[in-house]
Protein backbone atom coordinates (compact mmCIF):
# COMPACT_ATOMS: atom_id res chain seq x y z
CA UNK A 1 0.00 0.00 0.00
CA UNK A 2 2.72 2.45 -0.95
CA UNK A 3 1.55 3.29 -4.46
CA UNK A 4 0.29 6.75 -3.51
CA UNK A 5 3.65 7.51 -1.87
CA UNK A 6 5.52 6.42 -5.01
CA UNK A 7 3.21 8.59 -7.12
CA UNK A 8 3.96 11.56 -4.86
CA UNK A 9 7.70 11.00 -5.27
CA UNK A 10 7.52 10.72 -9.08
CA UNK A 11 5.50 13.95 -9.35
CA UNK A 12 8.01 15.72 -7.10
CA UNK A 13 11.00 14.32 -8.98
CA UNK A 14 9.45 15.16 -12.36
CA UNK A 15 8.77 18.69 -11.15
CA UNK A 16 12.38 19.16 -10.04
CA UNK A 17 13.60 18.03 -13.46
CA UNK A 18 11.02 20.29 -15.09
CA UNK A 19 12.29 23.26 -13.10
CA UNK A 20 15.85 22.61 -14.23
CA UNK A 21 14.72 22.21 -17.84
CA UNK A 22 12.35 25.19 -17.71
CA UNK A 23 15.04 27.65 -16.65
CA UNK A 24 16.95 26.79 -19.82
CA UNK A 25 14.01 26.97 -22.22
CA UNK A 26 13.08 30.11 -24.11
CA UNK A 27 9.42 31.13 -24.05
CA UNK A 28 8.83 29.94 -27.61
CA UNK A 29 9.96 26.43 -26.66
CA UNK A 30 7.82 26.47 -23.52
CA UNK A 31 4.86 27.30 -25.77
CA UNK A 32 5.62 24.26 -27.93
CA UNK A 33 5.79 22.05 -24.84
CA UNK A 34 2.50 23.48 -23.58
CA UNK A 35 0.72 23.06 -26.91
CA UNK A 36 1.95 19.48 -27.28
CA UNK A 37 0.80 18.63 -23.77
CA UNK A 38 -2.58 20.27 -24.38
CA UNK A 39 -3.20 18.32 -27.59
CA UNK A 40 -2.20 15.00 -26.01
CA UNK A 41 -4.45 15.79 -23.04
CA UNK A 42 -7.40 16.23 -25.41
CA UNK A 43 -6.78 12.75 -26.83
CA UNK A 44 -6.61 11.27 -23.32
CA UNK A 45 -9.83 13.04 -22.36
CA UNK A 46 -11.70 11.84 -25.45
CA UNK A 47 -10.59 8.24 -24.88
CA UNK A 48 -11.89 8.46 -21.32
CA UNK A 49 -15.15 10.22 -22.25
CA UNK A 50 -16.21 7.60 -24.82
CA UNK A 51 -16.28 4.95 -22.08
CA UNK A 52 -19.69 6.20 -21.00
CA UNK A 53 -22.44 3.62 -21.40
CA UNK A 54 -25.20 6.15 -20.79
CA UNK A 55 -24.90 9.70 -22.14
CA UNK A 56 -27.70 10.90 -19.86
CA UNK A 57 -25.65 9.94 -16.80
CA UNK A 58 -22.67 11.83 -18.23
CA UNK A 59 -24.71 14.97 -18.95
CA UNK A 60 -26.57 14.88 -15.63
CA UNK A 61 -23.43 14.37 -13.55
CA UNK A 62 -21.58 17.21 -15.27
CA UNK A 63 -24.46 19.70 -15.20
CA UNK A 64 -25.60 19.01 -11.64
CA UNK A 65 -22.06 18.51 -10.36
CA UNK A 66 -20.99 21.72 -12.07
CA UNK A 67 -23.86 23.69 -10.54
CA UNK A 68 -23.06 22.39 -7.06
CA UNK A 69 -19.36 23.03 -7.60
CA UNK A 70 -20.07 26.58 -8.72
CA UNK A 71 -22.26 27.14 -5.66
CA UNK A 72 -19.51 25.90 -3.33
CA UNK A 73 -16.84 27.73 -5.33
CA UNK A 74 -14.52 24.72 -5.50
CA UNK A 75 -12.28 26.28 -8.15
CA UNK A 76 -11.88 29.42 -6.08
CA UNK A 77 -11.05 27.33 -3.00
CA UNK A 78 -8.35 25.49 -4.95
CA UNK A 79 -6.92 28.81 -6.11
CA UNK A 80 -6.96 30.18 -2.56
CA UNK A 81 -5.10 27.10 -1.34
CA UNK A 82 -2.59 27.58 -4.16
CA UNK A 83 -2.14 31.23 -3.17
CA UNK A 84 -1.55 30.11 0.43
CA UNK A 85 1.10 27.63 -0.70
CA UNK A 86 2.66 30.30 -2.89
CA UNK A 87 2.98 32.68 0.06
CA UNK A 88 4.38 29.96 2.33
CA UNK A 89 6.91 28.99 -0.34
CA UNK A 90 7.87 32.63 -0.89
CA UNK A 91 7.42 32.11 -4.61
CA UNK A 92 6.98 34.91 -7.14
CA UNK A 93 6.11 32.61 -10.05
CA UNK A 94 3.37 34.21 -12.14
CA UNK A 95 1.75 30.90 -13.12
CA UNK A 96 2.04 29.20 -9.72
CA UNK A 97 -1.74 28.99 -9.18
CA UNK A 98 -2.50 27.83 -12.72
CA UNK A 99 0.22 25.20 -12.56
CA UNK A 100 -0.95 23.89 -9.19
CA UNK A 101 -4.63 23.67 -10.12
CA UNK A 102 -3.98 22.18 -13.58
CA UNK A 103 -1.57 19.54 -12.31
CA UNK A 104 -3.66 18.64 -9.25
CA UNK A 105 -6.73 17.96 -11.36
CA UNK A 106 -4.84 16.19 -14.14
CA UNK A 107 -3.02 13.83 -11.76
CA UNK A 108 -6.12 12.95 -9.72
CA UNK A 109 -8.75 12.41 -12.43
CA UNK A 110 -9.08 9.19 -14.33
CA UNK A 111 -9.71 5.47 -13.96
CA UNK A 112 -6.07 4.65 -13.23
CA UNK A 113 -6.23 6.80 -10.09
CA UNK A 114 -9.35 5.11 -8.73
CA UNK A 115 -8.76 1.53 -9.87
CA UNK A 116 -5.03 1.67 -9.18
CA UNK A 117 -5.53 3.02 -5.65
CA UNK A 118 -8.19 0.40 -4.94
CA UNK A 119 -6.02 -2.48 -6.17
CA UNK A 120 -3.20 -1.21 -4.01
CA UNK A 121 -5.45 -0.85 -0.96
CA UNK A 122 -7.37 -4.10 -1.31
CA UNK A 123 -4.86 -6.52 -2.76
CA UNK A 124 -1.52 -4.79 -2.16
CA UNK A 125 -1.21 -4.84 -5.93
CA UNK A 126 0.48 -1.66 -7.13
CA UNK A 127 1.30 -2.33 -10.80
CA UNK A 128 -1.36 0.01 -12.20
CA UNK A 129 -0.56 2.85 -9.82
CA UNK A 130 3.15 2.44 -10.58
CA UNK A 131 2.44 2.85 -14.30
CA UNK A 132 0.39 5.95 -13.52
CA UNK A 133 3.21 7.23 -11.33
CA UNK A 134 5.66 6.95 -14.21
CA UNK A 135 3.26 8.73 -16.58
CA UNK A 136 2.63 11.47 -14.02
CA UNK A 137 6.37 11.93 -13.56
CA UNK A 138 6.89 12.65 -17.25
CA UNK A 139 3.82 14.89 -17.33
CA UNK A 140 5.18 16.79 -14.32
CA UNK A 141 8.39 17.50 -16.24
CA UNK A 142 6.46 19.08 -19.12
CA UNK A 143 3.99 20.94 -16.90
CA UNK A 144 6.69 22.34 -14.62
CA UNK A 145 8.84 23.41 -17.57
CA UNK A 146 5.84 25.41 -18.82
CA UNK A 147 4.08 26.56 -15.61
CA UNK A 148 6.83 26.56 -13.01
CA UNK A 149 7.11 25.49 -9.39
CA UNK A 150 3.35 25.46 -8.67
CA UNK A 151 3.16 22.04 -10.31
CA UNK A 152 5.46 20.56 -7.68
CA UNK A 153 3.01 21.40 -4.91
CA UNK A 154 0.33 19.29 -6.61
CA UNK A 155 2.23 16.36 -5.07
CA UNK A 156 0.47 17.29 -1.80
CA UNK A 157 -2.93 16.73 -3.43
CA UNK A 158 -1.76 13.46 -4.98
CA UNK A 159 -0.55 12.23 -1.59
CA UNK A 160 -3.76 13.14 0.25
CA UNK A 161 -6.27 12.15 -2.46
CA UNK A 162 -4.72 8.87 -3.58
CA UNK A 163 -3.78 7.96 -0.04
CA UNK A 164 -7.40 8.47 1.02
CA UNK A 165 -8.66 6.27 -1.83
CA UNK A 166 -6.13 3.57 -0.95
CA UNK A 167 -7.18 3.35 2.69
CA UNK A 168 -10.90 3.75 1.90
CA UNK A 169 -10.80 0.98 -0.71
CA UNK A 170 -12.27 -1.75 1.48
CA UNK A 171 -15.32 0.41 2.23
CA UNK A 172 -15.94 1.71 -1.31
CA UNK A 173 -15.04 -1.32 -3.40
CA UNK A 174 -18.47 -3.04 -3.17
CA UNK A 175 -20.10 -0.03 -4.82
CA UNK A 176 -17.70 0.27 -7.76
CA UNK A 177 -18.78 -2.04 -10.57
CA UNK A 178 -17.29 -1.75 -14.06
CA UNK A 179 -20.25 0.37 -15.16
CA UNK A 180 -19.80 2.78 -12.26
CA UNK A 181 -16.07 3.14 -12.97
CA UNK A 182 -16.80 3.70 -16.67
CA UNK A 183 -19.21 6.55 -15.92
CA UNK A 184 -16.73 8.12 -13.50
CA UNK A 185 -14.04 7.79 -16.16
CA UNK A 186 -16.28 9.41 -18.78
CA UNK A 187 -17.04 12.39 -16.54
CA UNK A 188 -13.34 12.65 -15.76
CA UNK A 189 -12.58 12.57 -19.48
CA UNK A 190 -14.76 15.60 -20.13
CA UNK A 191 -13.04 17.43 -17.27
CA UNK A 192 -9.64 16.48 -18.74
CA UNK A 193 -10.71 17.98 -22.07
CA UNK A 194 -11.62 21.15 -20.15
CA UNK A 195 -8.12 21.16 -18.64
CA UNK A 196 -6.65 20.86 -22.14
CA UNK A 197 -8.74 23.82 -23.34
CA UNK A 198 -7.31 25.89 -20.47
CA UNK A 199 -3.75 24.74 -21.15
CA UNK A 200 -4.08 25.69 -24.81
CA UNK A 201 -5.50 29.08 -23.84
CA UNK A 202 -8.66 28.57 -25.91
CA UNK A 203 -10.96 29.54 -23.02
CA UNK A 204 -11.07 29.72 -19.23
CA UNK A 205 -13.17 26.81 -17.97
CA UNK A 206 -13.59 26.44 -14.22
CA UNK A 207 -12.77 22.75 -14.31
CA UNK A 208 -12.38 22.62 -10.53
CA UNK A 209 -16.09 23.31 -10.19
CA UNK A 210 -16.82 20.19 -12.25
CA UNK A 211 -14.94 17.81 -9.94
CA UNK A 212 -18.13 16.74 -8.13
CA UNK A 213 -19.29 15.20 -11.41
CA UNK A 214 -17.07 12.20 -10.59
CA UNK A 215 -18.79 11.00 -7.40
CA UNK A 216 -22.15 12.08 -8.79
CA UNK A 217 -21.65 9.93 -11.91
CA UNK A 218 -20.79 7.00 -9.64
CA UNK A 219 -23.93 7.49 -7.53
CA UNK A 220 -26.26 7.86 -10.53
CA UNK A 221 -24.71 4.83 -12.28
CA UNK A 222 -25.01 2.72 -9.11
CA UNK A 223 -28.67 3.70 -8.70
CA UNK A 224 -29.35 2.97 -12.38
CA UNK A 225 -27.92 -0.53 -11.98
CA UNK A 226 -30.14 -1.30 -9.00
Amino acid sequence: MVGFFVNTVTVTAGSIIGLLVGTRLKDKYKTIVLNSLGLVTIIIGVRMAVRSENTLILVASLVVGGLIGEWFGIEKQLERFAEYLKRKAGSSAEQFVLGFVTASLLFCIGPMTVVGSFEDGLYNKGELIYIKSLMDGFAAIALTAAFGVGVMFSAIVVFVYQGSLTFAARYLQPFLSDSVVNEMSAAGGVIVIGIAVNVLGLAKIKVGNLILALPLAAVIAALAIH
